[in-house]
């Protein structure tokens, strides 16, 4: 018997519900309340989320940001900052002691991107784990020079004839894995290369011509575009093939929904938050 997870999908939110929502359900899971989760999102408006370390003044062009009419917020979880704009964006809250998770982060890293590995291969993609081979990719990832998320493949990243095509972050509090990451399904390179700051145009330009060796969307891979439905189908089915579960659609309670917006407000649509040195 597979197990059965609870599925979720909440459709397009704003930034700070997206992140108090994924919040939430690992706060609820860590109280017993409800079992592991998987949630497929969108967001509106498109949004630049950026890791947890990130300093905002450094990094980001705040300018670009507001010009393109894009949401802005920091997420709970490491890594750098990701255009969530033609993506199909998931999560996965589940105990760290569940028995399928290993104790590692990269190995339940591992485990968890199965559901999204299996996903890519239904539609027709030909994914693969990269594994850091010599000394100089490992110490490549322990060099995060670039604020921009998809620039360098990491343990386990899951990737397509050599480029990342999804990029995935983790955190761990209260016995509780929050995974949740990005499924793009087309990119807007200059748009998202203006979000951020350089040292100078030569660099910047350096940097999104090496973007498009290291990365790539699922739409640039495919003879026929991939529609949103199309990718949600695909996923849920990786997820249950991926992980050996059998997902059941949830809808949250009022209750629950109050509880989340309670969160957004008094976090994620916080300046001291968001833009905290």
């Amino acid at each position: 018997m597979n197990e059965t997870w609870r599925f979720i999908d909440s459709g397009n939110c704003s930034p700070a519900y997206n992140m108090a929502l994924d919040e939430a359900l690992l706060e609820w899971h860590s109280k017993g309340k409800i079992p592991p989760t998987i949630r497929f999102y969108g967001w509106d408006p498109a949004t630049l989320s950026i890791g947890y370390f990130q300093k905002v003044e450094k990094e980001v062009n705040m300018e670009a940001v507001k010009q393109y009419g894009l949401g802005f917020v920091r997420r709970p979880t490491g890594g750098r900052g990701v255009l969530h704009d033609q993506e199909l964006t998931y999560s996965v809250v589940v105990s760290e002691k569940h028995p399928a998770m290993p104790a590692t982060v990269t190995e339940a890293y591992r485990v968890i991107s199965e559901g999204i590995l299996e996903g890519f291969k239904k539609v027709g993609l030909d994914a693969y784990f990269a594994v850091p081979r010599t000394d100089e990719e490992k110490n490549a990832l322990k060099n995060p020079r670039s604020a921009v998320c998809f620039d360098a493949p990491s343990w386990y990243e899951l990737v397509v004839e050599g480029r990342k095509v999804a990029g995935s972050a983790q955190t761990r509090q209260k016995g509780v894995i929050l995974q949740h990451g990005s499924i793009i399904l087309d990119i807007d390179e200059d748009k998202l290369f203006d979000l951020f700051n350089y040292p100078s145009d030569r660099v910047r330009e350096r940097m999104q011509r090496n973007f498009k060796n290291k990365a790539v969307a699922i739409n640039a891979l495919r003879e026929t575009p991939l529609t949103m439905d199309e990718a949600k189908q695909a996923f849920h089915y990786g997820f249950e093939k991926g992980l050996n579960i059998t997902l059941e659609p949830y809808t949250l309670t009022a209750e629950e929904d109050a509880e989340v917006w309670e969160i957004a407000k008094t976090r994620y649509e916080q300046d001291s938050w968001n833009y905290r040195k």
